[in-house]
């Protein structure tokens, strides 16, 4: 992503990718500054079995997430698909394949989140840059890193 003063903001998600509150998120974070958002979604675990670039179902996701996303980000969003199953894997392979300022990570709800149940949000804080925690139908919690 190219810098053009603005923040790059790395989102992840995956089943939530189009969720109001990562929508929200999103809004409240570009109203704070200017910003650019990169929204990368990790390969459910199921497409392991198939192609590693055969990403259809996710895909279908994005092309509905993508457009809710630019027009939350003001317009400056782009996204991909990460060939990573494992969230904390496609994160670090996203941020050595970009520069980023910060990250909002979105996750279903506590009782059926597997990533809140591996201490995602514990374990991506650990990468040092701030860090925003999006719940699907709970309020938001911010943090720094």
């Amino acid at each position: 992503m190219e810098s053009s003063g603005r923040a790059n903001v790395l989102v992840v998600a995956n089943r939530t990718a189009a969720t109001p509150a990562l929508l929200d998120a999103v809004i409240s974070r570009a109203a704070e500054s200017p910003a650019q958002f990169h929204l990368v979604v990790p390969a459910p675990e199921h497409d392991h079995l198939r192609h590693p670039h055969d990403h259809r179902a996710t895909d279908k996701a994005l092309a509905l997430a993508l457009p809710l996303t630019l027009e939350a980000a003001g317009g400056h969003a782009d996204c991909s698909v990460s060939i990573r199953h494992d969230p904390m894997d496609a994160i670090e392979e996203t941020l050595r394949a970009g520069e980023f300022d910060e990250i909002i990570l979105s996750t279903l709800p506590r009782h059926v989140s597997h990533w809140l149940h591996l201490d995602l949000p514990s374990r991506v804080a650990h990468l040092g840059l701030p860090l925003t925690t999006v719940i699907a139908g709970e309020r938001q919690e911010s943090g720094v890193a």
